[in-house]
């Protein structure tokens, strides 16, 4: 035998750890009685740091050399014979990782779902690899023919804009029309052995989704694969899509990084969605990691939504997606109440218009009247009837709230019941109602139509459908639930309100909810805006949300505001956030990099937002995530003994391509 077949063979791990300072890839020696099973992207046990402590990590790759001289350890076991990480979700987390200045392993832990030991037995036992029935291809219908097929077959990057109105499929369900669009594209890719990937913002969305793909693809072919499963459940589902190719993988944000070596498409619906935005470290948009696998796999990617996001605009324009509307162009009837002469001055300012009323109520005689609202709850504020100071809790000073009329006050912060509330600016004891909730809504509307059945849809009460029968049915935004055929009439209120929030946003988010919304009518239903006008209000009424999209980016390229530039939030103590900035401007003599702070938020850290052109994105991750690793493994300075010994030293935090960079954290 030769020295060379003598060798030992040797596994790349990943480790499964928060700490920065372990994103890496280490070595070590597979035992002669693990050879035989020891695969890539097996589940393993390895020995770390001191003897006796093992880490639970992934096995990337398997090797006959690496380049280190000295003794390595050696796996202690293989914990499944199951390769659940494939190489092109490996790739696809590192990537993704050190674009946002991130580990690897944090996007693992997104990846793939916790072992369950009875349902992989399960899986094990059974036959892996049925045979999956066939089917035709169908087209897309809606729009020019063969251009969604066209993306499709050509692994092309499109904008697509939805088809608005409800379609009836398979059972009498009603969906919204772009949930026919996203089943048809990705029956055309399965039906050429094709794997496509559909994320969707909530489980709305994915219910929709599901029933139209009923329509078109057996049922043998579609995996639901989101968060809301069991952990049973969501492993079953993940080992499915480990099986044959030709699948329809449904789910929510995380669903992008399922396996799916022969990946032909990933289509995401409204990604301007905030559910949309990851929520954990690192930090990465079910959009940007749909970028990355698309230009990894070469699959086909479809952005499809009533309102194109201001990211997706600027991707159209620099010339990385092609864009595709809908063929004749349907425009939903919209009546904007602030372009209308008001018949008295109470009129003007009325919650609902005269002109909103005489639309429901001619609606109401007919079918089902969809009002869309700014707020869940009764009301949102309370406050004192003869100051109008806002009412507030004695205990934690919380603004109190309402949750019916009759009901005793009650902090929203803490909880606690406010009996005997007196004001403490002018000692009254009377409290005033400020603003409408959908509680109060639909108790106002309920003696305003009385007979009428009035429903609440909102986060405590999910509605996912509703019949063709006359109803009012009060929503928060995007709790709206499906009419049947499409409602005879929607109202958007509380527009006024929702422009009012602090946010960069704010404008494109209140004409997504309201396109949305609107969206869900029938062909023949009027649309009411309430309050709101200037250029939101025309993008809504003529349909154009496309325009209002372009225009705001133009504004964000002059303010270097995102999406026109990537931003990173960096937070810690002065000292670190200080050195951190100053090292990131200096990766770059010729191009531009600006900071915005540092500014001192309210548990004592600083912050600094690090603004900067996309070409300079990876030398700017490097770095800061250098800054990273080095403030975790610093030894802490030697500090006095305070009172509280629980307060630790700040670390440096960093997060790439905040949607709000400049909300306080």
């Amino acid at each position: 035998m030769t020295a060379e077949a003598d060798q030992p063979t040797i596994a790349r791990v990943v480790i499964d750890s928060p700490l920065p300072q372990l994103d890496r890839l280490f070595d070590y020696v597979i035992p002669e009685k693990l050879r035989a099973t020891a695969r890539s992207g097996m589940r393993v046990t390895v020995p770390f740091r001191s003897a006796g402590r093992f880490s639970a990590g992934y096995i990337v790759e398997i090797v006959d050399s690496v380049d280190y001289t000295g003794t390595l350890s050696t796996i202690e076991s293989v914990v499944s014979p199951v390769a659940v990480l494939h190489n092109e979700v490996w790739d696809l987390a590192r990537a993704a990782a050190d674009r946002a200045a991130g580990s690897a392993s944090d996007i693992l832990r997104l990846a793939i779902p916790p072992r369950q030991v009875r349902v992989e037995k399960a899986w094990l036992d059974a036959e892996r690899t049925g045979r999956l029935s066939t089917f035709a291809t169908p087209a897309v219908s809606g729009y020019p023919s063969g251009t969604v097929e066209s993306i499709v077959r050509a692994n092309g990057r499109a904008a697509v804009a939805a088809i608005p109105g409800v379609v009836e499929v398979a059972g009498g369900a009603s969906v919204g029309a772009w949930a026919l669009t996203l089943a048809q594209a990705a029956a055309a890719t399965v039906a050429e052995q094709g794997t496509a990937i559909l994320a969707v913002p909530d489980y709305r969305d994915q219910e929709q989704l599901l029933a139209a793909l009923a329509e078109l693809v057996p049922a043998e072919r579609i995996i639901r694969l989101d968060a809301r499963q069991s952990n049973a459940d969501r492993y079953r589902a993940f080992l499915r899509c480990l099986g044959e190719s030709g699948i329809v993988i449904v789910g929510n944000r995380s669903v992008i990084y399922a396996p799916a070596p022969s990946l032909g498409l990933i289509a995401l619906w409204d990604d301007g969605d905030p559910l949309h935005a990851e929520p954990l470290a690192p930090y990465v948009h079910s959009r940007d990691a749909a970028l990355i696998r698309q230009e990894q796999q070469g699959c086909a990617l479809i952005f499809l939504a009533h309102t194109r996001s201001t990211e997706v605009q600027r991707l159209l324009e620099v010339g990385w997606l092609s864009s595709i509307e809908p063929q004749p162009r349907r425009r939903p009837k919209v009546v904007p109440t602030a372009q209308q002469a008001a018949r008295d001055g109470f009129a003007a300012r009325a919650r609902i218009p005269s002109s909103a009323w005489e639309i429901a109520s001619a609606a109401l005689k007919t079918g089902p009247v969809l009002i869309q609202v700014a707020r869940p709850g009764y009301a949102p504020r309370l406050a004192c009837r003869d100051c109008q100071c806002t009412a507030r809790c004695r205990r934690c000073d919380g603004p109190l709230q309402s949750k019916s009329a009759d009901a005793v006050p009650s902090c929203s912060w803490c909880g606690a019941l406010a009996a005997h509330w007196q004001c403490a600016a002018c000692d009254g004891n009377t409290l005033r109602l400020i603003g409408s909730g959908a509680t109060r809504t639909a108790e106002d509307l309920g003696r305003a139509f009385p007979g009428a059945l009035v429903l609440v849809a909102d986060g405590e009460r999910p509605i996912l459908h509703v019949g063709a029968e006359p109803a009012l049915v009060i929503a928060t935004r995007g709790a709206e639930p499906v009419a049947q055929g499409g409602f005879a009439a929607v109202l958007l209120l509380d527009g006024d309100g929702m422009l009012a929030r602090e946010s960069l946003r704010v404008g494109e988010d209140c004409l997504r909810s309201w396109s949305n919304a609107a969206a869900l009518a029938s062909q023949t239903a009027s649309i009411v805006l309430v309050g709101v006008g200037g250029a939101l209000a025309t993008a809504l009424t003529t349909w154009r949300q496309a325009d209002y999209a372009s225009a705001e980016l133009a504004d964000r390229r002059r303010l270097r505001f995102p999406p026109a530039v990537r931003v990173a939030t960096v937070t810690g103590t002065h000292e670190r956030v200080a050195e951190a900035t100053l090292a990131a401007v200096g990766v770059s003599s010729t191009h531009f990099i600006d900071v915005l702070g540092p500014v001192v938020l309210a548990d004592g850290s600083a912050r600094s937002i690090v603004r900067f052109d996309y070409a300079l994105g990876p030398a700017v991750a490097a770095q800061l995530r250098a800054d990273v690793i080095r403030a975790a493994t610093a030894r802490p300075p030697s500090r006095p003994p305070v009172a509280n010994q629980s307060q630790r030293p700040l670390t440096l935090r960093v997060r790439f391509d905040d949607s709000e960079p400049f909300l306080d954290a």
